[in-house]
């Protein structure tokens, strides 16, 4: 961390303020040491990164997946624009609005939107619950207008009214309770900051979904050896997804039903590529120990009841949200 993120972080418990000890320095980066609340309360930094969160949590998956797959979905490892396109169709904001403006990325992963939002000029940090926070940090260590905090949404360390703008991509509907991960989200922003979130939408056809009646159970498989599963099943199922997904006229939802994400023909990547993000999209889908789909009308209800204006809710692949705070 660098130290102009010390005055933004409040203790989660408390809410007071965070005093620094023991201070360790690279350059400007802050590689260790102690956080410590007038209440009491103490967490640690560890490599370069404030540790609010027990050392195992439920998303220990994603942490797993995301160091593993740490550039995949960067598009500057990809060569297509695929997460810059998202990111700004998603959100509505204009790059031009994001230079020097003070951003909140909360479920960051590997940091594929943090690297849009860098891009942009906005000054970021970017929050995880899992160890996922140290992929984000290792592939953009060399910004100087990025902080990477491991905390968690239902406490975030952060003061109320800090950010400009506060965006939760792919990640809402894979914690416990959805509708009290939202709402920890708009006291985040400044007073005309802007929130956007998306989540998986709630479809009658998800029960035709295999992750929907295999994720009962592959959760409950640990990790490290449901990983190794997917690594094995892919090679087999995805040339079965190829040939179903060429079927004419349904194709495309006959590939569905086999157990496995394929690309092919959605996104511009290689033939490599589609394997890679075979593997990568197949563990996230099985893994996760919460999946919590949610209709527009729901969410739209949550962004009311937030007090937010310029409310903006509909489908766009994921159900997508945007509003301001009065």
């Amino acid at each position: 961390m660098k130290a102009d993120l010390l005055p933004l972080l409040r203790c989660p418990q408390s809410g007071n303020t965070l005093a620094l000890t023991d201070a360790a320095y690279d350059g400007a980066e802050i590689e260790s040491g102690t956080l410590v609340a007038s209440s009491g309360q103490r967490y640690a930094i560890t490599g370069g990164v404030p540790r609010f969160v027990p050392a195992e949590t439920y998303a220990d998956n994603f942490g797993l997946q995301w160091n593993h797959f740490r550039r995949t979905q960067l598009d500057s490892y990809s060569g297509h624009p695929i997460t810059r396109d998202r990111f700004y169709s998603y959100t509505g904001w204009k790059p031009e609005a994001l230079r020097g403006a003070r951003v909140l990325d909360v479920g960051c992963g590997a940091g594929r939107f943090a690297e849009i939002a860098l891009a942009a000029g906005a000054h970021l940090v970017a929050l995880d619950y899992s160890s996922a926070v140290d992929a984000c940090r290792a592939n953009h260590r060399s910004e100087p207008r990025l902080n990477v905090v491991q905390g968690d949404v239902y406490a975030l360390p952060f003061a109320p009214g800090t950010f400009d703008f506060v965006y939760c991509l792919g990640v809402l509907q894979h914690t416990p309770d959805v509708h009290l991960a939202f709402a920890a989200l708009p006291p985040m922003l400044k007073s005309g900051g802007t929130l956007t979130i998306d989540l998986y939408p709630r479809l009658l056809l998800n029960i035709l979904w295999p992750k929907y009646w295999l994720r009962p159970v592959t959760k409950h498989i640990a990790p490290a050896s449901l990983f190794s599963l997917v690594q094995r099943m892919v090679p087999v199922l995805l040339p079965v997804s190829r040939l179903l997904g060429r079927v004419p006229k349904l194709g495309k939802q006959l590939r569905k039903l086999v157990p496995v994400v394929n690309y092919e023909g959605v996104l511009p990547l290689s033939s490599e590529q589609v394997k890679e993000w075979a593997v990568m999209d197949t563990f996230d889908m099985l893994a996760p120990a919460h999946d919590h789909p949610q209709s527009v009308e729901t969410v739209r209800q949550w962004f009311n009841e937030a007090g937010l204006s310029n409310i903006w809710v509909e489908r766009m692949g994921f159900v997508v949200g945007r509003g301001t705070r009065a």
